[in-house]
C-alpha cells in the first residue's frame, strides 16, 4: 500500500526560479541521500528545502509508520507565490520598481516498492 506523503512550504521569500535549481538535484533520489545532498549545497534555497523534506519524513514516520530508508522523493516542485512590489526612486525623477518574488514549494514522498 503506497501512500503519498506531502509537505508544503508556502511564501518562501526566494524566487521559484532559484528554488527550482535546488529541487532538480534531489528529485527522484532516496530521502536519506537527498537530505545529505541538501545539507552540503551552497545555495540559499537548500536550507528551507531541507527542512521541508525533513518535515515530510517526520509526517511519514509519525502518521504512516514508514521507515525513512524506504522513502524517495517522488515529486517536488516550486510554484510562484505573490510578488511584493517595492519602489526606488532614480535620478532625474525616474521610478525604479523592484520585484521581490516568493514561491510555494511542495514535496511528495512515496514508499519504494519492494522488488
Amino acid at each position: 500500500m503506497a501512500h503519498d506523503i506531502r509537505a508544503h512550504l508556502n511564501y518562501l521569500s526566494i524566487s521559484a526560479q532559484k528554488v527550482r535549481l535546488v529541487l532538480d538535484v534531489v528529485r527522484g533520489k532516496n530521502v536519506v541521500q537527498a537530505m545529505d545532498t541538501l545539507r552540503f549545497m551552497p545555495q540559499g534555497a537548500a536550507r528551507p528545502v531541507l527542512k521541508l523534506v525533513q518535515s515530510a519524513v517526520a509526517n511519514a514516520e509519525e502518521n504512516f509508520g514508514v521507515s525513512r530508508e524506504d522513502l524517495f522523493v517522488a515529486t517536488i516542485f516550486a510554484n510562484e507565490a505573490p510578488t511584493r512590489k517595492w519602489r526606488r526612486f532614480g535620478a532625474r525623477g525616474r521610478f525604479k520598481p523592484i520585484l521581490r518574488r516568493s514561491s510555494h514549494v511542495t514535496v511528495i514522498l512515496r514508499e519504494r516498492e519492494a522488488a
